[in-house]
């Protein structure tokens, strides 16, 4: 049963990732972007040491120290380069080529290091999803394509395809809540200088504080402990295919919230990458269907 659920656990996950965008629109102007995704990765894990706690799953003896670092200083490395890529190269390009490059990668990486070549379905389904993404996106503002930009969008892209594939070997092993506790919290600690780089005047007012709460905990604390649940039986790569309802997300909520306008082209792109997140659901769903049943055949 929690197999079934898993590809429904990331694309919640994907949902709440997907409002990020609308909270940093409605967050104090003083606030850096960069600013903001320290003190998300500080909320998130504060948020999910104290649950952990409280669990009682942080057991930390004999943790394979290599890969926790490896997990943690991906997700560090992700905040900067991804609002960085932004920043030079715009929304447009910076999200498309972060966020659609990320599952090419770590099917390629799953696919040389793993040697587990992805299947036809998984290759459809992204190339509809990261055309719609493209579509969706394209349109948002006047192109300008910066070499440096689309640089930190493609490390952003690495960064969370190597957060995706590392952690899936740390949740196979231990408690999906005392892996994103360990690992958001050394995040944090790797983020924290640039509390003190930027004005963080913005974080007293009301504003300031919901905005940090609500990415800390919902966008953050909540998204990554339901992405690492759903990680357990869904493959990396389809893991990271999925997680492109972020933009899908962040669209809508763009439309509906924040009053933004989206021409056809806009429309087919998120008809496209609901086709290609709708195929991939349905082909783990009979995946995981033919396990079970294989698994009670042998029994």
């Amino acid at each position: 049963m929690m197999g079934k659920m898993s590809p429904f656990l990331i694309l919640l996950a994907a949902i709440l990732w997907g409002t990020t965008g609308t909270s940093q629109a409605l967050a104090p102007e003083t606030a850096h972007p960069i600013a903001i995704g320290a003190a998300r990765l500080a909320a998130g894990g504060l948020f999910l040491l104290c649950i952990a706690l409280a669990a009682g799953k942080m057991k930390i003896k004999n943790w394979p120290i290599k890969t926790t670092i490896m997990a943690s200083l991906s997700m560090a490395l992700y905040q900067p380069l991804f609002f960085s890529a932004v920043t030079i190269t715009g929304v447009a390009i910076g999200t498309v080529v972060a966020i659609g490059s990320a599952p090419i990668l770590s099917g390629f990486i799953e696919w040389i290091y793993f040697k587990k070549r992805p299947d036809i379905i998984w290759w459809c389904s992204t190339f509809l999803s990261i055309l719609g993404c493209l579509m969706l996106f394209m349109n948002k503002e006047s192109v300008y394509v910066d070499p440096v930009g689309i640089l930190m969008a493609l490390g952003a892209g690495l960064s969370f395809a190597s957060y995706t594939l590392v952690s899936r070997e740390l949740i196979e092993k231990y408690s999906s809540l005392s892996v994103v506790a360990v690992v958001f919290t050394l995040s944090a600690i790797c983020l924290s200088p640039f509390l003190f780089v930027f004005d963080m005047s913005w974080i007293t007012s009301f504003r300031g504080v919901s905005v940090s709460l609500h990415l800390g905990i919902m966008a953050t604390g909540i998204a990554y402990f339901l992405f690492a649940k759903g990680l357990i039986h869904v493959s990396s790569s389809t893991a990271v295919t999925l997680a492109l309802a972020e933009p899908l997300t962040a669209a809508l909520l763009g439309v509906f919230i924040l009053g933004e306008y989206l021409n056809r082209t806009s429309w087919l792109g998120i008809f496209l990458l609901m086709l290609g997140i709708g195929i991939l659901i349905w082909s783990s769903k009979n995946s995981g269907s033919q396990k079970e049943l294989r698994m009670v055949q042998h029994e």
